[in-house]
């Protein structure tokens, strides 16, 4: 019995050291956190894309829109099944642009934080396009019982310069909104992301992207998509500092796709993340 309290013991530590690490004390907030397989594979240089996970990168990749969409995504940070995340997200165009909604849940037992989120965006002009969206954040600490959360919003733009070239720019919180808790406010970061990618004849995209986070230095993200046949893609990304090092391959079947990706940590291992998504 002993020796199951102990390993129980041990376990629980090892959670909470990686969790700090991650979510470092002093700043004791929410992240905007980044979704979909085929993102993590690429290191999150995605600013600049149009699917239907740009309810959690860029709303203004929704506008293109035409059909119904949606995407359910998995990853366990480390393998670690309490630092894991669970996200939705569902497009729905209309006459003049498209609705998003997105949800998460980021960790599991005495710690959670969950996102609700509801997105518009349209085209401005022919290459022009805008979105912008409203969440509701709450998280669940050990040490209290209830919930606690706040609103938001965030938004960004898309420029098609070129049909293989296109440019993004996105900002998170931009007005600091944060949780009040006992010992005074703390607030969520405010974050700017902008970057491009371009397109090589279909077959071959390279992508790059700055992050800027109002508690980190600028971040240099990017990412390499290739297509050895038309329905199967191999992908591979980097950023730093802190490094890291990403893969990923991606299937596509009729109105099916679904995306695999591992990220690499030098100090705490591999990050494996899954998702599927679907059009009708």
């Amino acid at each position: 019995m002993l020796t199951t309290l102990h390993k129980n013991f041990l376990s629980k530590l090892y959670c909470i050291v990686i969790f700090l690490i991650i979510h470092p004390v002093k700043t004791k907030c929410t992240d905007n956190y980044k979704v979909g397989a085929r993102a993590s594979a690429l290191s999150d240089a995605v600013i600049s894309f149009s699917d239907t996970w740009s309810t959690f990168h860029n709303q203004a990749g929704l506008a293109p829109a035409d059909c119904f969409s949606a995407g359910f995504f998995y990853d366990s940070k480390f393998n670690i099944d309490k630092l894991s995340t669970v996200a939705c997200s569902i497009v729905l165009p209309v006459s003049r642009g498209a609705f998003g909604i997105s949800m998460l849940q980021f960790g599991r037992g005495l710690y959670h934080e969950n996102r609700y989120g509801i997105a518009f965006a349209r085209n401005l002009t022919e290459k022009w396009s805008a979105g912008i969206q409203i969440d509701y954040i709450s998280v669940l600490f050990p040490e209290n019982p209830e919930k606690k959360g706040f609103a938001t919003f965030e938004g960004g733009l898309l420029f098609a310069a070129h049909k293989s070239l296109s440019f993004g720019a996105h900002i998170f919180n931009p007005a600091g909104a944060g949780l009040k808790l006992s010992e005074g406010e703390q607030t969520a970061p405010v974050i700017i992301r902008t970057g491009c990618h371009y397109s090589f004849d279909g077959n071959l995209l390279i992508t790059i992207e700055g992050e800027k986070e109002s508690r980190f230095p600028v971040v240099v993200k990017s990412g390499l998509e290739f297509y050895p046949a038309e329905r199967l893609a191999f992908r591979f990304g980097t950023s730093g500092k802190p490094f890291r090092y990403t893969s990923g391959i991606g299937y596509v079947l009729d109105k099916y796709s679904a995306d695999i990706s591992f990220c690499y940590h030098e100090s705490l291992g591999i990050t494996p993340s899954l998702s599927i998504q679907f059009k009708l």
